[in-house]
């Protein structure tokens, strides 16, 4: 009995011993690891923010229309929005901390990034946002997060693209990216290009902080920048399960989605091949056989007619285009950019017209316009025909293309020429760009006007209602609507 005694006293007093100096371990799951290499998370953020963002911006854009039901994106009466990119935002922090953990200042780097991608998307999608205080939950507790406002937001991310593009280093390899192969180069030329992105976004301010605006943008214009349709930085599909085309399949494009007039009327007033691969002929024009660069055989209905009057007198009559098929029907379909050459090489059109670098304009926007041609002939293969040399020369031979006139009037074709390329490429820049600049013409029902923002989403309501209150005093009187005007239209 004693002996069993004093078995059981030396294992009690062995696991308390234990108990003192080690109870974390005792508590961690074996199963669950609480350290990962942070290639492993890079490959899901990228894969995250790089897929297609869906028909939404599409409706708001004027580029299709809904003939069965009134679309809110389409009618500009929509309200709340996601905060989803936190989510996104999270894993960006993880990935962070593991880089700092292994002394990896290219996965810094490349969280930087990252962290102002998802932070710029949401600021412009609502205006004053977390930034600073956000994303601490694990760290510090701190789950009711300030809101910081617009105008600092952007200056803290022009200054983490600025750490970001110093921190990559050439010596130190990167695993884990699907999108560059680990190409330390194209990574530098993405943050430099997404930097001038940023900073075109804001051309109708002169300064954010303490920086200029135009003087910014002329020092990252010298800095290596995305030159060729092989820096572009996008997400390549591949017919498998998780890595198919975001709309593969998509049952959005049903019975009553359409092409909207806005968009097929440029594309057809300037002979645009683009029509033949964003667009399906309409039903009359199929029954005729007409061949595929029949410009007639293409029509869209009036985004601001009443959803039951397009399907009476367009629908019904067989005489309104339906998406090109290859959206939803082909798996691999195109590549979707989150920032491509044509679109850096608009931006460098639009800042040399506005005189903020001394290059010339119009190379730049012939650059654009060709790179984007060219893009469909490589990945559009049953229009290619379309997109051979002698097509794209003809069309950007037009007197409509050439930039003349003034100031206005050029960015005008500058502006008009970038939506051309928006469809269902970088989500809500084609109306983030009509905002700020009014082109091309937009038709909507004359009692609306477009909105410049989202309502803040509920659960903000719910769980951070003081700094949510704040943020609204401080920016809208107190008013969370969609016209009310942020920071960066004023």
């Amino acid at each position: 009995m004693k002996k069993n005694i004093y078995y059981i006293v030396l294992c009690l007093i062995a696991l308390g011993t234990y108990s003192c100096q080690d109870l974390d371990e005792l508590n961690k799951n074996p199963n669950k690891g609480e350290q990962t290499h942070p290639e492993l998370l890079l490959t899901d953020i990228q894969a995250k923010t790089f897929q297609v963002e869906g028909t939404s911006a599409l409706y708001a854009s004027r580029m299709i229309i809904q003939t069965g039901e009134e679309s809110s994106y389409q009618y500009y009466k929509w309200g709340a929005g996601s905060f989803n990119n936190y989510n996104v935002l999270r894993q960006v922090t993880k990935m962070i901390e593991e880089a700092k953990r292994l002394d990896d200042p290219n996965y810094i780097a490349l969280g930087k990034f990252f962290r102002v991608y998802h932070f710029y998307q949401l600021s412009m999608k609502f205006g004053d946002i977390p930034y600073t205080e956000a994303l601490q939950g694990e760290s510090t507790a701190l789950y009711q997060p300030k809101y910081d406002r617009q105008e600092n937001v952007f200056e803290g991310i022009l200054n983490e693209l600025d750490e970001a593009e110093a921190l990559l280093s050439p010596e130190i390899s990167i695993s884990g990216d699907i999108i560059y192969g680990g190409n330390h180069t194209k990574w530098k030329k993405l943050i430099n290009s997404f930097q001038l992105k940023v900073l075109i976004t804001l051309s109708n301010k002169t300064t954010v902080g303490s920086t200029n605006i135009a003087d910014k943008f002329n020092q990252v214009a010298s800095r290596a920048l995305i030159s060729s349709l092989d820096d572009n930085a996008q997400l390549e599909f591949q017919d498998q399960l998780g890595s198919r085309y975001g709309e593969f399949n998509s049952s959005s494009y049903g019975s009553s989605m359409y092409m909207a007039s806005t968009y097929v009327d440029l594309l057809k007033g300037l002979q645009d091949p683009r029509l033949f691969v964003v667009a399906e002929h309409t039903a009359n024009a199929a029954s005729e056989g007409l061949p595929v660069n029949d410009f007639t055989a293409y029509n869209g209905g009036n985004p601001a007619d009443n959803y039951s009057e397009v399907q009476e007198t367009l629908v019904k009559n067989g005489n309104i285009s339906k998406v090109n098929r290859r959206y939803y029907k082909d798996p691999t379909n195109e590549p979707h950019n989150v920032l491509s050459y044509w679109e850096v090489e608009f931006i460098l059109a639009e800042a040399a017209t506005r005189g903020w670098i001394n290059t010339n304009a119009a190379t730049h926007f012939q650059n654009a316009v060709r790179a984007n041609l060219m893009f469909y002939q490589l990945h559009a293969e049953r229009y290619t025909d379309y997109f051979n040399e002698t097509e794209i020369q003809n069309y950007l031979n037009q007197s409509s293309l050439t930039l003349e006139g003034s100031v206005e009037e050029q960015l005008e074709t500058i502006i008009t020429q970038k939506y051309i390329t928006g469809f269902l490429q970088t989500g809500w820049r084609i109306y983030y760009d009509y905002l700020r600049t009014g082109f091309p013409e937009f038709q909507y029902p004359q009692s609306l006007t477009p909105p410049y923002r989202f309502v803040y989403p509920n659960s903000e309501y719910n769980n951070n209602t003081t700094n949510l209150e704040a943020a609204l005093n401080a920016q809208f009187g107190g008013n969370d609507g969609i016209r009310q005007q942020p920071w960066w239209l004023q």
